[in-house]
């Protein structure tokens, strides 16, 4: 006889929120492989091993020193590490790495007040680039890395680091925001099966919640995770050309497709035994925590399901659950008959001094010789269309980057990521305080419009 299934008493120690950016770049297709197979460790059998390539000369820079800046930190800051050191051995530049923290516009605006600022950052919001661009911190790219994104990324992705014309940026590292990822155990229990529409899913959120385990964790803590759910129902929902009218704020955040997507929300945020500990409880509940609360007891977990992107599988890694057994994962679900949505991130490089070094070394992230090195390093996926599959170090692996490359154009990028800083990446202030209010009462849809919207409107003027 099966022991039921219960919510532990309590509230998980607070964690330390981490990087938005990505582990894996996962497309519909690679989260469908995931859902039968575990991301984990390699064996003899199944390792990867293509050899480095080297398709890019890059010039002789002995002498020169050059200073890169991101936000990327332990594990991430090692594998970016190993990067930078075949970069100096190509070029015999020496480089240093200085961590951003996670406000990477108010570290770069600090450095260039003093007059000295790194020399290529890795940014990971569009909107921060555009503003990067406008001020004159950011540099266009040299004709040797503009050679270098023609030839291996599609244009999607090398629009996304242009700005008025201009090449400013090399998207490096990428991933996937639209998975949610779900405790085996609590689904069996239940009886329930991944559900591929929104109906379907509340369907089975409610099915979860009557088993004794609360439906969906939600890290409200973080307002980054709030932007991720609003971002996903409304570019399934309303569609694409919607989304980059809302992104650009050609049409307002009072406009009725974003009622409707608030209206959608509520349905869950709204609805008791759904969200683990509530609203006020989620509020309490950085990224982290949702996971550990989904996967930490993988046979007796406080919540079934978790929403977020590819970098889940580290924390599930964390909480010591096994990927592809305790712990699964299917594509956020289509809504109101829309498309399901594929929503993305990621870090591109920019230049903020227009030096040779700093140049070369856009040039060297954009081939696919920078991205081997990563990619076999794992917990990376790039969207450079040359990179030889067999360079991931498993088989779900490379499915998952193989999925993303045949995507091509067809996503959309992180909406709050594209907006000005000022309201789309700031804690505390702008979207993420708005939709962290939403959730604490998601009955007030009209009130929080205004809010975003009168939000928007100075970020966007400014």
């Amino acid at each position: 006889m099966r022991t039921p299934l219960r919510t532990r008493p309590g509230s998980p120690q607070r964690r330390r929120r981490p990087h938005r950016t990505a582990a894996l770049g996962l497309l519909a297709a690679g989260a469908l492989a995931l859902a039968t197979t575990g991301c984990g460790g390699e064996d003899a059998a199944d390792a990867g091993g293509s050899p480095a390539p080297t398709t890019v000369r890059l010039p002789q820079l002995k002498g020169q020193k050059l200073q890169v800046t991101a936000v990327w930190t332990g594990t991430e800051q090692e594998s970016f590490g190993k990067v930078l050191k075949e970069f100096e051995k190509r070029t015999g530049a020496s480089v240093s790495f200085v961590p951003s923290g996670d406000d990477m516009s108010a570290f770069v605006g600090s450095k260039m007040a003093g007059g000295d600022p790194p020399d290529v950052a890795m940014l990971q919001q569009v909107g921060v680039l555009r503003e990067f661009a406008e001020k004159g911190w950011a540099k266009p790219v040299d004709a040797a890395t503009r050679e270098q994104l023609a030839r291996n990324f599609s244009p999607g992705w090398r629009e996304l680091g242009a700005h008025r014309g201009k090449q400013y940026g090399v998207y490096f590292k990428v991933s996937n925001k639209s998975l949610v990822w779900y405790n085996t155990a609590a689904f069996a229990y239940a009886g329930a099966e991944p559900p591929k529409t929104w109906r379907e899913f509340l369907d089975t959120a409610q099915l979860v919640s009557d088993s004794g385990v609360d439906a969906v964790s939600v890290g409200g803590a973080d307002g980054w995770t709030l932007t991720d759910w609003f971002e996903n129902v409304y570019l399934s929902q309303a569609g694409p050309e919607k989304y980059d009218q809302l992104a650009r704020h050609e049409i307002k955040w009072t406009d009725p497709t974003v009622t409707r997507a608030l209206t959608t929300l509520a349905e869950l945020w709204g609805t008791r035994g759904l969200v683990a500990g509530g609203g006020e409880g989620a509020l309490q509940t950085e990224f982290p925590e949702s996971v550990t609360r989904t996967f930490a007891n993988a046979a007796e977990p406080e919540a079934g399901m978790v929403f977020e992107g590819d970098f889940v599988a580290a924390n599930i890694a964390d909480a010591g659950a096994d990927l592809g057994s305790q712990a699964k994962v299917f594509p956020f679900p289509a809504v109101d008959g829309g498309k399901a949505p594929v929503v993305t991130g990621g870090d591109v490089a920019v230049a903020l001094k227009d030096t040779k070094a700093s140049q070369a070394l856009l040039t060297f992230l954009a081939s696919p010789d920078a991205a081997h090195i990563w990619a076999e390093a794992g917990g990376f996926v790039s969207a450079n269309k040359n990179l030889d599959l067999d360079a991931y170090p498993n088989a779900p692996l490379r499915a998952i980057a193989g999925s993303l490359i045949e995507a091509g154009d067809d996503f959309r990028f992180d909406m709050s990521d594209q907006a000005p800083a000022a309201f789309g990446g700031k804690p505390a202030q702008g979207e993420w305080k708005a939709l962290q209010d939403f959730l604490k009462n998601p009955k007030d849809v009209a009130g929080i419009q205004r809010r975003l919207e009168s939000d928007a409107a100075k970020a966007y003027q400014n």
